[in-house]
């Protein structure tokens, strides 16, 4: 990046405030760009990181992590407003999918092991754009966004956090940053999930028949909303008491999976077009069998043991074993007429702003269980770590620097 460069020192806030800056032009050949000046350039910032791969000891609060910079003209810094918690960051505190993770950062095998720390964690981000590169078209300085980080990135538990383009958008109006970061992580993974893998679109949604197995957690709790708004029936499992929750939220039947074998008052219902699943283990075994046979109906689960392998056989064999486990399903499933499908997280600016569409016109609200502060990281990774078992949703983290 240019020498020119420099970026505004603000103070690091409980919630976003307004920012008073200076403009100057920068030249770059043909092109004038305004970018914002102060008296100092950052280098460091404060963070919460691990150092190594562990249980919750492993956070470490640090005002000294090192400031993120754009390394590719379509990137841009984002001021962090709030950042939310998913089970994936705490499986990740813990070394889960590491190989994998590493592989992305680094494909040459250049960098030693362990070149990852010191590791920020927080897939979510709700915040401000503080510098652009100069290939990035679509948003400009002190625009609101919020964006899903992908895993093999620096994450949000951080005051900036850098982010290519096309997984950025630009923030609901309708909700506060406090709100807007509990939403982006879910709501791309189940459309990654419902859209990318399921083919479901708001145009061929209508009155389908969609079951959501594990419907109470974050990616059920979006994927209710974003069904009921583009018209499908949608069936839940969850535990009696969160029926009435997800109810709220729009589903037209729930099961109650606390009182028997699932499976049992399931397969008394009418076949389904699309079964997400949230669960695992064992409901692969009864699930495709509630699927209409010979029309196009899906299986979709989040739960694959893809990293799982990597990180236990390493990248090559780990592949190799997932091929053949995926491969092997989908071929034994399609002679019985339905098909069988993984579905993962994929970041998606465009993706979001679609969901940012349908959250403006009150199709989808965001799901915030409690938030906390800055100071208050390794006791809200204590919330979610607790609360994953019985299916809840992200535990949201507004932050700010001054209660430090």
């Amino acid at each position: 990046m240019s020498s020119c460069r420099h970026l505004v020192y603000g103070r690091w806030l409980f919630h976003h405030s307004t920012l008073s800056v200076n403009t100057s032009v920068c030249r770059h050949g043909r092109q004038m760009r305004l970018f914002s000046t102060t008296k100092s350039c950052r280098t460091i910032m404060p963070a919460w990181v691990i150092d190594k791969y562990g249980s919750n000891d492993v956070l470490r609060y640090t005002k000294n992590a090192s400031f993120p910079i754009i390394n590719y003209p379509n990137e841009v810094i984002v001021k962090v407003s709030a950042a939310a918690l998913n089970p994936l960051d705490v499986s990740m505190r813990g070394g889960y999918g590491a190989a994998t993770m590493s592989m992305k950062r680094d494909p040459l095998n250049i960098k030693q092991s362990g070149s990852e720390f010191p590791l920020i964690l927080g897939r979510d981000v709700s915040g401000v754009i503080m510098e652009c590169g100069l290939d990035v078209k679509y948003f400009r300085e002190r625009d609101e966004v919020w964006a899903a980080i992908p895993p093999w990135k620096q994450g949000s538990l951080a005051e900036f956090v850098v982010l290519s383009a096309n997984e950025v958008s630009h923030k609901p109006k309708s909700l506060s940053h406090t709100e807007a970061a509990a939403i982006p992580y879910v709501a791309t993974t189940a459309w990654s999930a419902l859209v990318n893998t399921g083919g479901l679109t708001k145009d061929n949604c209508a009155k389908k028949r969609v079951l959501i197995l594990g419907g109470s957690g974050g990616v059920g709790t979006f994927a209710i909303q974003m069904l009921k708004a583009w018209g499908a029936h949608v069936t839940v499992t969850c535990s009696q008491n969160a029926e009435r929750f997800v109810k709220d939220l729009g589903a037209d039947h729930t099961v109650d999976y606390t009182t028997g074998p699932v499976e049992e008052p399931l397969s008394a219902l009418e076949k389904f077009d699309l079964i997400l699943d949230n669960i695992g283990g064992d409901t692969e075994r009864w699930a495709l069998n509630l699927l209409k046979p010979w029309s196009g109906a899906k299986y979709v689960t989040l739960v694959t043991p893809f990293l799982l392998n990597t990180d236990r056989l390493g990248i090559a064999d780990g592949m190799m074993k997932t091929a053949a486990t995926v491969a092997g399903k989908a071929l034994k499933h399609l002679t019985k007429g339905v098909h069988y499908r993984w579905g993962f997280f994929a970041p998606s600016g465009p993706a979001l702003d679609e969901i940012r569409e349908m959250v403006d016109a009150g199709q989808i609200r965001a799901v915030v269980e409690e938030t906390f502060s800055f100071s208050q990281v390794p006791q809200a990774f204590q919330k979610v770590e607790k609360g994953h078992a019985r299916g809840k949703t992200v535990v949201q983290i507004s932050k700010g620097g001054d209660d430090l």
